[in-house]
């Protein structure tokens, strides 16, 4: 699935070298002792607060909007260690993609699975509620464990050979499906798997309702309801982070209560909340780097132009 077309033969042009460097550099690093990988990516997110500006002001915004109750050294140290798990991200990427599966199956505590069991033996398939956590792909490898069969919904990349490199290191783990791909997803859902998906970026206003995101209104998608309509498939949000001492994985499982609603609006509100529910175990693992609230309620308003 994905982009089968493409092949590593397709990107020898010089104007991709960079890019090879960088994957070289990742895979050297793959093969490095795990507490390695993680002191290195914690030093490479420090650089890229001092160097990304616009970035690392984005993040300011999100988590002064997200975390008022934290107070300003509080916020500011938030923002830092977002930095620190999404470059450790980067450094997971490359595990999912090429480290041994043993060495993380010794080290993933599985949560509430039997839910999903539960769900599955009713033949409708599984969506998989997920968010953008820092350890993304990492988290399909360990979802991989469990041994059932998951396709994970994707937007397409601008740029044509980390497209073809991330759909081919996530074909490790399951079966990318672009997302505009809707018979796709329903062929998945109809014989009996997940589907991975992520709906909490902003995307506009189109196919959106501007409903609470931390208290704050965000354009949120509404495409969750009619991805269920498909084929009747049971929502389930999947979960995934870092222990705090850094010894391994939790990979979670929960039902989104109250899902579906039968009101689109609704059910964008209880999918927020959900997700919310997630990310505040690990607030410092989610990528707090996107602009969230980049589409307002009033036209014009930019909330990220303005010094809060």
């Amino acid at each position: 699935m994905g982009n089968k077309e493409a092949r590593w033969t397709d990107f020898i042009a010089p104007k991709y070298w960079p890019i090879w460097l960088g994957i070289g550099l990742l895979r050297l690093i793959s093969a490095l002792p795990y507490r390695w990988g993680l002191a290195i990516g914690k030093y490479l997110g420090r650089t890229l607060y001092r160097l990304m500006k616009q970035r690392r002001h984005i993040t300011t915004v999100n988590i002064q909007l997200c975390f008022p109750e934290l107070s300003p050294q509080e916020q500011q140290q938030r923002v830092k260690e977002v930095f620190e798990n999404n470059a450790i991200g980067l450094i997971e990427t490359g595990w999912a993609y090429w480290k041994d599966e043993n060495f993380f199956r010794q080290r993933t505590e599985f949560v509430n699975f039997d839910l999903l069991d539960q769900q599955l033996e009713k033949g409708n398939g599984v969506i998989l509620l997920g968010w953008h956590y820092s350890c993304l792909d990492l988290a399909g490898l360990l979802f991989s464990l469990h041994g059932t069969p998951c396709s994970t919904l994707y937007r397409k990349h601008d740029n044509p050979m980390l497209d073809w490199f991330f759909v081919s290191g996530r074909q490790r783990f399951g079966f990318p499906v672009e997302r505009k791909k809707t018979r796709q997803v329903l062929r998945a859902l109809r014989n009996n798997h997940c589907i991975w998906y992520a709906p909490d970026q902003d995307l506009g206003r189109k196919g959106a309702v501007f409903v609470p995101f931390f208290g704050h209104p965000a354009a949120t998608t509404i495409a969750t309801t009619k991805m269920h309509a498909l084929n009747n498939s049971p929502l389930i949000r999947f979960d995934c982070r870092r222990k705090s001492d850094n010894s391994g994985y939790i990979v979670e499982c929960h039902n989104v209560e109250g899902f579906p609603s039968g009101s689109e609006e609704q059910d964008a509100i209880l999918v927020n909340q959900s997700i919310e529910e997630g990310i505040r175990k690990a607030p410092a693992q989610y990528m707090w780097v996107h602009k969230r609230f980049k589409t307002a309620p009033v036209r014009g308003d930019n909330i990220y132009k303005k010094q809060l």
